[in-house]
């Protein structure tokens, strides 16, 4: 149910000397005031501060964690920008972006990274990003902070931990009067200027730190905006028992962390001991990771709204962190909203044709949310969905209305609506998507391949297809992938396109062209490059893929290995998709062990796994066609 404090976030009367009419939809500005204050116009913040003068401090703030165990609670560095006039009695809100990359990796398409001088300080005169110079001159802080254990902050990179939560949830209570902060003389620094309300962005570990501090229902959190974030590190890195990475903590953590490599040693040894790569199993580590784990998931205590943005063939981080972290904030009733894209692991700011809609939507989001204008953001329809390279449809929510189809497999390689008797096998190989997908028509050792007949009006999926077949091995246990396949000739993004050389990321070329969002300095301009589709013509592309460690049917913490030559019913969900199968094309569905492209570190177990056909099927979310 919708909480009290939700239902008024859209009418609270903001902290500054502002009238009520003023945010209201609509031309009018905000009234002349005693003291300095923002103006609203079209239900919009203005541009009336300037970005050249703005308050730009680097202060460090205390957390209550000792991440590097050196026997002191660390300290979290941030840099803040803010107009001159909260100087002078103005209070704002606060965009916030918390993140591991400042110093390392960079952020965005162009890799912007924070700079310092040769003696170590800060250089404040550049911002990561646009936020800054779009969000200050409407009456916004822009406050970036390193994440525990990286940048100019104390302490060392927990992938996920705690730890890497109490940076950013510290910087909110200090922006709330419950934590200290300390400039560069020891001092302390209150946020006198802070209207108290906070929203979150950002992308990848980014936006996967807004949704573990939402978590936390830390108060001053309003509203999080998280781009391709995760909701399970255990499901980043498996797939129900099934390994896609050995050693990603130790190695994420050592990339992240610009210190000497022996301050945080001792840290990344217990990560390495509690992901557990032996075994692929789910423990206390992951649980502490888990921001869904039961009995009393994270994802409950969520009090801020949330602007979701993922994309359907973002394999960096599956689409499913997002799926299963909408689900239980729809069945909350959670304020919400949500673009899909079609891209790699990209940022709305970066599709091409749809930056400057980004810009306006993701700027009237905050409005609303951190200073309570109503502009109709929420009277929208909640998705944005690219249903095609360059085609963007809007519906009321997400997943669409489906209704549940059974596709079965029959020994003559059809795909049907019936079931039929028979039986098929393939051993466990591990082979690449391109050998498992390739000619669905010829038998091959390594997999099992099913066609339907051409479609004749074609079919548009929505939501999570689930794989139930009754198998059989000679060995106590397989790695079992399942694939949707769309058989059909098409011009589709090519999302797996990598070229840093040629600027192409996750199916988008870097263009020379830029436009600007905000305000520009000598030192810090608002200029970025745009951006252009890279698409490839190709006769098929999987739908979904599922993966399957069969010891791990029943449990992901308690391994149950088969007895060979037994029947067993295994059951599991592929990763969801919002997928338009055109008249012509035919559904595939693909059967196999080990997939060389997403289990890169399994090794296959040479099983022969036998499928009895009769009692196999995958039932697929079908939902109307856009017309």
């Amino acid at each position: 149910m919708l909480t009290s404090r939700w239902r008024g976030a859209a009418v609270v009367a903001v902290a500054i000397s502002l009238s009520l009419a003023a945010l209201a939809t609509g031309p009018a500005t905000a009234r002349p005031s005693a003291g300095p204050s923002i103006t609203v116009t079209h239900g919009r913040t203005q541009p009336v501060f300037s970005y050249q003068d703005a308050v730009r401090e680097h202060l460090m703030i205390q957390t209550r964690v000792d991440s590097d165990g050196d026997g002191a609670k660390d300290r979290v560095a941030v840099d803040i920008i803010r107009p001159r006039e909260t100087e002078a009695g103005l209070k704002v809100p606060v965009i916030m972006l918390a993140s591991p990359y400042n110093d390392t990796v960079g952020r965005g398409f162009e890799a912007e990274k924070k700079t310092y001088a040769a003696d170590g300080t800060p250089n404040l005169t550049k911002f990561p990003l646009f936020y800054d110079n779009y969000f200050v001159p409407r009456g916004y802080a822009v406050v970036d902070v390193d994440m525990t254990g990286t940048g100019r902050s104390d302490g060392c990179p927990t992938i996920g931990g705690k730890a890497d939560v109490a940076a950013a949830t510290s910087a909110i209570d200090w922006l709330n009067g419950r934590a200290a902060a300390y400039r560069a003389d020891g001092s302390e620094v209150k946020a006198t200027w802070s209207s108290g309300k906070t929203g979150m962005i950002g992308h990848s570990y980014e936006g996967t730190l807004a949704n573990a501090v939402a978590g936390t229902g830390v108060e001053g959190l309003e509203t999080i905006v998280p781009i391709s974030g995760i909701s399970s590190w255990y499901e980043f890195a498996r797939t129900n028992g099934a390994k896609h990475w050995n050693g990603f903590g130790p190695w994420l953590a050592g990339s992240l962390d610009s210190d000497p490599p022996a301050k945080c040693q001792a840290v990344r040894d217990r990560l390495a001991v509690g992901e557990d790569d032996a075994t692929g199993n789910y423990n206390d580590h992951w649980k502490e990771r888990d921001y869904l784990a039961p009995p009393a998931p994270q994802v409950s205590k969520v009090r801020a709204s949330v602007f979701a943005v993922h994309d359907l063939s973002d394999y960096n981080v599956r689409i499913d962190q997002f799926a299963d972290w909408w689900a239980p904030l729809a069945e909350r009733d959670v304020p919400r909203k949500l673009w899909l894209g079609r891209y790699g692991h990209t940022d709305p700011f970066d599709w091409p044709g749809r930056r400057a809609h980004w810009v306006d939507t993701v700027h009237r989001w905050f409005d609303h949310w951190l200073y309570g204008i109503r502009n109709g953001i929420m009277d929208e329809p909640r998705v944005d969905l690219q249903s095609g390279p360059t085609t963007w449809t809007t519906q009321a929510d997400w997943p669409a209305r489906t209704a549940p189809s059974s596709l079965h497999p029959k020994s003559d390689g059809s795909l049907a609506l019936r079931p039929a008797t028979g039986t098929g096998s393939f051993t466990d190989l591990k082979l690449s998507e391109a050998d498992l997908t390739a000619d669905p028509a010829t038998a091959r050792p390594g997999r099992l391949a099913y066609l339907t007949p051409p479609l004749r009006t074609g079919a548009r999926i929505s939501g999570t297809p689930t794989v139930d077949l009754r198998v059989s091995l000679d060995k106590p246990t397989s790695n079992l992938t399942a694939l949707l396949v769309d058989y059909g000739e098409d011009e589709r993004i090519d999302w797996s396109r990598n070229d840093p050389l040629n600027g192409i990321h996750d199916g988008l070329r870097g263009l020379t062209e830029e436009s600007c969002h905000g305000e520009s300095t000598a030192a810090d301009d608002a200029c970025y490059r745009k951006t252009a589709n890279v698409t490839v013509r190709g006769p098929s592309e999987v739908i979904a893929r599922g993966w399957m460690d069969a010891q791990n049917r029943h449990s992901l913490t308690t391994p149950d290995p088969l007895t060979p030559g037994a029947s067993y019913r295994i059951t599991w969900k592929t990763l969801p998709n919002d997928y338009e199968v055109k008249p012509g094309h035919r559904i595939g569905l693909v059967l196999a062990g080990t997939d060389a492209d997403f289990l890169y570190f399994e090794d296959p177990t040479g099983a022969k796994v036998t499928v009895d056909l009769a009692a196999s099927r995958v039932t697929v979310p079908v939902a109307a066609r856009r017309g």
